[in-house]
């Protein structure tokens, strides 16, 4: 397979069947270079899973990035991301042999939702993370940052009058910016300020981990909306374990970019995939195509008619997770 021209394809799909061809190349050629995806595929009873499920690829456990070196291909390993969690777990390793992807991927999934990265200033309230260079949120937001090249951007570690004095500067200055921030940290800005902005956008992270008591995400919004004055708090849904990110405009509602599905599967039954319901969270990432585009993860979701999907929780087993949204 063309790599090269597969990338490129993957940015421009505009129907089902754009997709679905591109699925049927990404599923052979990782059967072909994945040696992890080809052994779990020839372990399981892989014809039958084909047969129930009319063809979806077979989605692979994300704890096998625990374990494994999941990677596609003979490419140079150009960074490896690590997820969060505490001194006592085995952290999740994304071995990545495509940046140039993985930056072509934020930057269009980025201007799907929100336009032109460049037009943005951006404030990141991510402690816990900044400390990480391997922490594929902050290698995330440093693109963004480069994109836009303002003299505003910039990391605060729980700086919250820092933040807040940037904010009113931003309030009163020409230009849009965007405050990313971990739920925690603005949980935290939220007791301490009260704000009024209009050219901002919130987007949270997710990423309690524990800290301080887990809130149902329409609380901790409307906590955060209050903070801030606003009547949206946007959201971004992306893992360590992906080269693509899904985002919510409110309500908690994720939207996926054209090269990137989700799918749910009966907890109980890994084989049992349906397009829509609840169930455990299943996805699709075409970009992924250097690791693994299919991966069967932990979350648990609710999948709407319109494609859309809401975080509903996680398994019990499964760890706390730096990314992982709020229990509902």
């Amino acid at each position: 397979m063309d790599i090269s021209r597969y990338i490129k394809n993957i940015f421009e799909i505009k129907s089902e069947n754009d997709f679905n061809h591109l699925l049927l190349q990404a599923i052979d050629y990782q059967l072909k270079n994945n040696s992890v995806y080809k052994e779990y595929y020839n372990t399981v009873n892989h014809t039958q899973f084909i047969y129930q499920n009319n063809k979806l690829p077979l989605f692979l456990p994300i704890r096998f990035f625990k374990s494994k070196t999941v990677i596609t291909g003979k490419g140079k390993i150009e960074k490896t991301f690590e997820s969060s969690g505490t001194t006592n777990t085995i952290k999740s390793k994304h071995f990545v042999s495509n940046l140039s992807t993985y930056n072509l991927s934020l930057k269009n999934s980025f201007e799907l939702f929100f336009g032109k990265p460049s037009e943005y200033t951006y404030l990141a309230l991510l402690p816990g993370y900044i400390e990480r260079d391997n922490a594929s949120l902050i290698y995330m937001l440093k693109t963004l940052m480069n994109c836009s090249n303002s003299k505003h951007n910039g990391f605060y570690n729980n700086d919250f009058e820092l933040l807040k004095n940037k904010i009113l500067e931003l309030e009163n200055s020409v230009g849009k910016y965007m405050i990313w921030g971990v739920s925690h940290s603005l949980i935290k800005f939220s007791e301490t300020y009260k704000l009024n902005i209009n050219k901002g956008i919130i987007v949270e992270t997710g990423g309690m981990k524990g800290i301080g008591k887990e809130l149902i995400r329409e609380s901790l919004h409307e906590k955060i909306k209050h903070a801030f004055g606003v009547c949206n708090v946007y959201s971004e849904y992306g893992m360590t374990e992906l080269l693509s990110q899904a985002y919510s405009k409110g309500n908690g509602l994720y939207k996926c970019p054209p090269w990137m599905k989700v799918f749910v599967r009966e907890p109980n039954d890994p084989f049992s995939i349906s397009s829509n319901g609840s169930g455990a969270l299943n996805i699709i990432d075409l970009a992924n195509i250097n690791s693994c585009c299919f991966i069967e993860t932990d979350d648990l979701a609710t999948i709407h008619p319109d494609g859309s999907f809401e975080i509903t929780g996680r398994f019990d087993y499964s760890e706390l997770r730096g990314c992982n949204l709020m229990i509902e």
